[in-house]
C-alpha cells in the first residue's frame, strides 16, 4: 500500500509539475494565469502540537469566524457536515456555502463583494490566481503549508509569498463498466477480446460503434452517456476533453502556456466529440437540457459502458447496479501518434485561499479551521470516506487513503508505465473563453452551427481573451 501511495504522490507532483509544460514555472515558483475516540483524539492533538513546534500550528482567537466558499457541489453535505463537527468541537462558527455547478468565478465576486466576505475561497491554478492575488493572505508561516509534502502544490509568487495551496489531487479519463465491457466482448464479432486492446481513438471508435449498433443485445442505451451541456456538465467537455487538444499542441511546440493557441489539434477533438454525440444515450438535440446528473445516472445505473468523467465521480457512482470491482478508467484517446503510451489526466485545479482583507481573528479562525481539516481524525476520515481524496499533504498517511476504485485505476495506469497527460487547461485565458467554446460545441452538436464556429471560438477566442486578461 505504502509503495502504491508514494507512486501515485510522485506522479501528482509530476502532473503538477508538468504543468510546467502547461503554465508553471517552477524555477522562480511563480505561477501565473483559470471530495472519535479519546485516544484518536489524543493522537491528532500530539499531530497538532508537532506543528507547532514547527512553527506551523494556528490558533484561532477573539470572536473569529470562518466562512468557506466551496467548488465543489458534490462534497457540499461533506463540508457542512465538517463544520458542524468543528463548532461543536471548538465553538467557532463555520459557515458552507457552495457555488452551483459552473458559477464558482461568478458567485466568488458577488460574494467577495459583501461585507461578509468569504473567508476561505478556491481558484483553479494560475489563471484563478492572475484574478485573485490581490486577495490572497501569505501562507508560508501555515500549518497547510508546512505540511504539504512538495511546492509543486503550491502557487507561490516571485516575492516567495504562498498565495494558493492544493487540497486534493485528481485523475479523470473514460471511466468504463468492465462488466459491460466483458459482455460485449463475448458476443460475435466484437472488435476486441479485452478491454486492454482498446489504446488508440481508432480502437476506441471501432468498439464504440459497434457496441452503439448492439446496444440492445447488451441491454443499454448507449456506449458513452449524455455529453451534457447544461452547465453542471458542460465543463466536462469545454475544459476536461479541451484539455487534449492544447497539452498535445504544448508538448509539440515545446511550451507552457501560449497567448495565441494554433489549434493544431482541432480535428482530433472533433472527433472524440463526434464520437460522444453519436455514440451515446440521448439524441444530439437533447444535449442543452442534460445535465450531469443525468450522465452519472445514466453510467450507474447501467445504462452505458463509457462516462468521461474523474476520481470525484465515484460517490455519484456508488452503491448503485455498477459493483466497485466493475469500475475502471482508460485514458481518453483522440488520435494523436503514439497515444498508445498515454496515461490518464491528473493534477489539481483546487487551490485553496485565505482572504487576506478578512479581519485578523477571521484569518486566524480560518487557518485553525485548515489545520483541524488536515490533522483532525474527523477532518482526514472525512477526505477518505466521505470525499475520496487524494491529498498532497503529509499528514494523510496510508490509512488515511481512500478506498476508491476509481484511485486504484488511476494507480493501475502509472504502475502499466502510461504518460500522464497533465491538465494544460489551468492556461485556458478565462472562463468566458470555455464557454465560447462550450456554446459552439453545443450548437454545432444540435445541428444549428458549424465546426468553424468551434474553431474559431477555440483560437480566435483565445487571442481575444488572453489579450483582454494582460493588457
Amino acid at each position: 500500500m505504502k509503495k502504491k501511495l508514494v507512486s501515485l504522490m510522485l506522479v501528482a507532483a509530476m502532473a503538477v509539475t508538468m504543468a510546467a509544460g502547461c503554465g508553471t514555472n517552477n524555477g522562480n515558483k511563480d505561477n501565473a494565469s483559470d471530495n472519535g475516540s479519546q485516544e484518536e483524539g489524543n493522537g491528532s492533538q500530539e499531530e497538532s502540537d508537532n506543528s507547532e513546534e514547527e512553527g506551523g500550528a494556528q490558533t484561532a482567537s477573539g470572536d473569529g469566524a470562518v466562512y468557506y466558499l466551496n467548488f465543489k457541489p458534490e462534497q457540499a453535505d461533506d463540508w457542512k457536515a465538517l463544520a458542524e463537527a468543528y463548532t461543536n468541537e471548538t465553538g467557532v462558527p463555520v459557515t458552507v456555502e457552495t457555488a452551483a455547478s459552473g458559477t464558482y468565478e461568478s458567485t466568488l465576486k458577488s460574494e467577495m463583494a459583501k461585507e461578509e466576505a468569504p473567508t476561505l475561497f478556491q481558484v483553479n491554478g494560475p489563471v484563478g490566481m492572475a484574478s485573485w492575488k490581490d486577495y490572497c493572505y501569505d501562507l508560508k508561516d501555515s500549518a497547510i503549508y508546512k505540511n504539504l509534502k512538495s511546492d509543486d502544490f503550491a502557487l507561490i509568487s516571485d516575492s516567495g509569498e504562498v498565495q494558493g495551496i492544493a487540497y486534493v489531487i485528481e485523475t479523470y479519463g473514460l471511466i468504463y463498466n468492465k462488466k459491460l465491457l466483458s459482455d460485449y466482448c463475448a458476443l460475435d464479432g466484437a472488435k476486441i477480446k479485452d478491454a486492454s486492446e482498446i489504446n488508440s481513438f481508432a480502437k476506441l471508435k471501432e468498439v464504440a460503434d459497434d457496441i452503439q449498433a448492439k446496444k440492445d443485445d447488451l441491454g443499454i442505451v448507449g456506449a458513452f452517456t449524455s455529453a451534457g451541456m447544461d452547465s453542471s456538465s458542460d465543463w466536462r467537455f469545454k475544459t476536461h476533453l479541451a484539455n487534449l487538444p492544447i497539452y498535445y499542441e504544448y508538448q509539440t511546440d515545446n511550451i507552457e502556456s501560449t497567448e495565441a493557441i494554433k489549434g493544431t489539434y482541432l480535428d482530433n477533438y472533433k472527433n472524440m466529440w463526434d464520437l460522444y454525440i453519436t455514440d451515446s444515450t440521448v439524441e444530439p438535440t437533447m444535449l442543452s437540457s442534460s445535465t450531469g446528473e443525468d450522465a452519472a445516472a445514466e453510467f450507474a445505473m447501467g445504462e452505458a459502458v463509457f462516462f468521461q468523467n474523474g476520481t470525484w465521480a465515484y460517490n455519484d457512482i456508488k452503491d448503485n447496479e455498477v459493483a466497485d470491482e466493475d469500475l475502471g478508467m482508460m485514458p481518453i484517446y483522440i488520435g494523436v501518434d503514439g497515444e498508445e503510451e498515454q496515461g490518464l489526466c491528473t493534477g489539481s485545479e483546487n487551490y485553496w485561499c485565505v482572504n487576506k482583507n478578512a479581519s485578523q481573528e477571521d484569518i486566524d479562525a480560518t487557518l485553525a479551521f485548515l489545520e483541524w481539516v488536515i490533522t483532525s481524525e474527523e477532518g482526514r476520515t472525512s477526505f477518505r470516506d466521505n470525499m475520496g481524496f487524494v491529498t498532497p499533504f503529509t499528514t494523510f498517511t496510508d490509512e488515511y487513503q481512500p478506498a476508491n476504485p476509481l484511485v486504484a485505476a488511476a494507480q493501475e495506469d502509472i504502475d502499466a508505465g502510461h504518460k500522464t497527460v497533465a491538465w494544460c487547461f489551468t492556461t485556458m485565458p478565462s472562463e468566458n473563453w470555455k464557454n465560447g467554446v462550450g456554446s459552439a460545441l453545443l450548437e454545432y452538436a444540435q445541428g444549428t452551427g458549424q465546426w468553424d464556429a468551434v474553431v474559431s471560438a477555440f483560437v480566435d477566442g483565445w487571442a481575444t481573451e488572453y489579450q483582454a486578461a494582460n493588457q
